[in-house]
């Protein structure tokens, strides 16, 4: 390639990463990439070669991030519209299909009417419980496949590990409601999220970066969904409260036909909003992950100090055990998603020394909890709980400590940050992979019991 073809394709990547930004449109890319190129010429002429004349250039721009909160700022009037219009009609040249909004609400309807035929076909509440996540998640996975327009051979290959879930959730003889049938259930959605993880990457399922992006979409669709889930909750409250005063019980209407469609209807409008909107506001969960890291850290060394003062981890509650393992769970929610909101080329700051004491904090937590787990073990013997619970620990030990090295080093100046983040990013796949040895292993290996 000669320099002139390898300058107009550094530009043309430049210029697609600009025009991800939706508070940005296509006329001030034009007027960027104008100003870009006057730069660049500028440069060659001074004697910079054209390559170091683009990087010097780019760098003389500015953050795009911050470009595009000053482009939001100055042009409100187009915020607004952006944030209640398709972006199609705003900006033809980088605009999603005009029907995305139908096919969203094609695929919320069909995956509330899979609840509910689902619900309905199926008599025993603990099946139907276990298969909830089959008559949702597909539609959710359909969808990304169809926006990133993956081929249908990629596609159809997403059918397999949803069909094996579906296989072993339906032909297990679990004992009702039994440790290994909850066990199942809790962790088939988890697996089959990262089904609808290799959708949203379009298939790149080996690309970093990409695998960064579908963390930093999950943490925003659960923000989205919990606030639609507070909305759908309200408005629900108020409507039963006014056909109350009219004398009218609809209680039943909402239990059997509403929650069902908007539970599994919220689903994919979250990732919709998500997708159409991640670009013209800030980020909301790398946000508040700046609250609650500190009053984490916080929480943490509090309970290692009352489990120090417990005299042996014997007599820890088993409870207890089950509320660690979840603020584990948290903190690694928070470490992902501050790894994911973080600009990389930046030097190491004070919030990075604090992600390392989280990650400390939590690993000497995750640590009592597996000396507390094996002297149960050794004392009553293996339960499928426990196995499941000593097996994520140590899922959790491993990520947490070499996290907590690759921190350090990044904090001193001896490591980069594309180390922690690739770290994190390459470990992903052993969560879902665990969540399928759950599910698929550990009924037949304690007998379905």
């Amino acid at each position: 390639m000669d320099t002139e073809a390898e300058l107009e394709s550094q530009i043309g990547q430049w210029r697609g990463y600009v025009a991800r930004r939706v508070a940005i449109t296509g006329a001030d890319v034009d007027e960027m990439e104008d100003h870009l190129r006057n730069q660049v010429s500028d440069l060659t002429t001074a004697g910079l070669a054209a390559d170091e004349a683009f990087l010097v250039a780019v760098k003389r721009m500015g953050n795009v991030d911050s470009i595009s909160r000053e482009f939001a700022r100055e042009h409100s009037d187009r915020l607004w519209k952006q944030l209640v219009l398709m972006p199609a009609e705003l900006d033809g040249d980088h605009a999603r299909p005009k029907y995305e909004l139908i096919v969203v609400l094609v695929l919320a309807f069909a995956a509330g009417l899979a609840v509910k035929i689902g619900t309905t076909l199926i008599d025993d509440e603990a099946t139907a419980a276990r298969n909830i996540s089959l008559f949702v998640l597909p539609f959710l996975a359909a969808y990304f496949a169809w926006k990133r327009q993956m081929n249908w051979r990629a596609a159809a290959t997403l059918l397999i590990p949803v069909a094996l879930v579906a296989i072993v959730l339906n032909a297990f003889p679990f004992a009702h409601e039994g440790a290994t049938e909850i066990l199942a259930a809790i962790h088939a959605p988890i697996a089959l999220w990262f089904v609808v993880g290799v959708a949203y990457v379009g298939g790149e399922w080996r690309s970093d970066r990409r695998r960064m992006d579908f963390v930093r979409f999950t943490g925003e669709w659960f923000v989205y969904l919990v606030l639609l889930g507070l909305g759908g909750g309200v408005l629900t409250g108020l409507t039963v409260a006014g056909f109350d005063a009219v004398g009218m019980n609809i209680e039943g209407v909402i239990g059997d036909w509403i929650a069902p469609f908007g539970a599994a209807g919220a689903v994919i409008v979250a990732a919709w909003l998500v997708e159409a909107k991640q670009n013209v506001v800030e980020n909301i969960a790398p946000v508040l992950t700046r609250v609650f890291t500190p009053l984490t850290v916080v929480m943490l060394l509090a309970l290692l100090v009352a489990l120090a003062t417990t005299g042996s981890v014997v007599d820890v509650d088993r409870n207890l055990l089950i509320q660690m393992d979840l603020i584990l769970v948290l903190v690694l929610g928070l470490l992902l998603y501050a790894i994911s909101a973080r600009d990389p080329s930046t030097p190491p700051g004070i919030f990075d020394w604090l992600q390392v004491v989280l990650v400390i904090s939590a690993l000497a937590v995750d640590a009592v909890m597996l000396v507390a787990m094996l002297t149960r073990i050794a004392e009553f013997g293996f339960t499928p709980n426990k196995t499941v619970a000593l097996g994520m620990n140590l899922v959790l030990l491993v990520n947490l400590a070499w996290s907590a090295r690759l921190g350090l080093g990044f904090v001193r100046g001896r490591r980069g940050f594309g180390e922690v983040e690739r770290w994190q990013t390459r470990y992903l796949p052993i969560y879902g992979l665990w969540a399928a040895v759950v599910v698929v292993a550990m009924p037949p290996i304690f007998d379905f019991a």
